[in-house]
């Protein structure tokens, strides 16, 4: 999702995703390493050696000899059954000439569309352009419609405004018919001179998500948190717990993120029919109780 196509404060830097979105690469294991021991999340002591050598290694609850691909659709099985659905995530860069129904047809479930977004630099709120359409349409052809919005937030005060700035597009959207399932909080860096949202401390990087989840959970909508394993792990484990995650990997056989998660986002240049450009593939798991 990241900066594809998106307007930040006027520019547009369709390369941005690729280098903000993939795997971090030579700084994930210092990122994992760091994560484990307190550092990024804030808590702790200084001496953290002994309760770091006790912590045992992250077991994902998920079996991935599972996960079933097919040209580019990825379904996960639980003993011979599925427990996955299929959908996608689109944004403005993906234009308006979405045909819906071919989307359908050929299996997406689910859609997260992209409300809006703060600015990078000035901080403006802008609402995404096709979103009102890509939330109503989808919805018409039977695609459970979930939204995200992807946050610039320097406070939690700003975190709360553009928690309120999604509502009043969910409230305008839900008028013309459309239902929303969750609704994503997504806050990553962006590399562009001036961003104003990079130097962010994990505890107001947290705080800035809860604030925004908690105005959105008062609105009777149920909140989600995206990001990648560097920017998820920069949150705090108790916000993780609290909300349904969404990761971010990509070129990985089978996600490699020890943090738990409800979908995964494996792909930001994937195809599907009725769409004319690249597009984010995700998997929704419902493993069996």
């Amino acid at each position: 999702m990241i900066l594809n196509g998106r307007n930040i404060d006027g520019l547009r830097a369709p390369r941005i995703a690729t280098l903000t979105r993939r795997r971090f690469v030579a700084g994930a294991a210092c990122a994992v390493a760091c994560a484990a021991a307190g550092l990024l999340v804030g808590c702790g002591s200084s001496s953290k050696s002994a309760e770091v050598a006790a912590i045992e290694p992250y077991v994902s609850p998920y079996d991935w000899s599972g996960l079933v691909r097919e040209g580019e659709k990825l379904a996960y099985y639980e003993n011979d059954a599925l427990c996955s659905r299929w959908g996608i995530d689109v944004s403005e860069h993906q234009g308006n000439d979405i045909d819906w129904a071919a989307v359908a047809d050929a299996g997406v479930q689910f859609a997260f569309a992209r409300i809006g977004n703060r600015g990078a630099t000035e901080g403006a709120l802008s609402a995404d352009e096709f979103f009102f359409q890509n939330a109503v349409r989808a919805g018409e052809v039977g695609i459970q419609v979930s939204a995200y919005f992807f946050s610039q937030a320097l406070t939690e005060d700003e975190a709360r405004e553009e928690a309120r700035f999604a509502l009043d597009n969910l409230r305008e959207t839900e008028a013309a018919g459309a239902t929303f399932a969750y609704v994503a909080y997504d806050h990553e860096p962006v590399e562009i001179e001036g961003a104003r949202a990079n130097n962010l401390s994990s505890e107001q990087l947290t705080a800035n998500a809860r604030a925004f989840c908690e105005v959105i959970a008062a609105a009777g909508y149920a909140p989600m948190l995206y990001g990648n394993q560097r920017d998820l792990l920069r949150l705090a484990p108790e916000l993780r717990a609290a909300y349904p995650v969404w990761l971010a990997e990509y070129d990985v056989e089978a996600p490699t993120a020890p943090l738990d998660f409800a979908i995964w986002q494996y792909t930001n240049a994937g195809t599907v029919p009725g769409i004319p450009t690249d597009v984010d593939l995700n998997v929704w798991l419902e493993p069996q109780k």
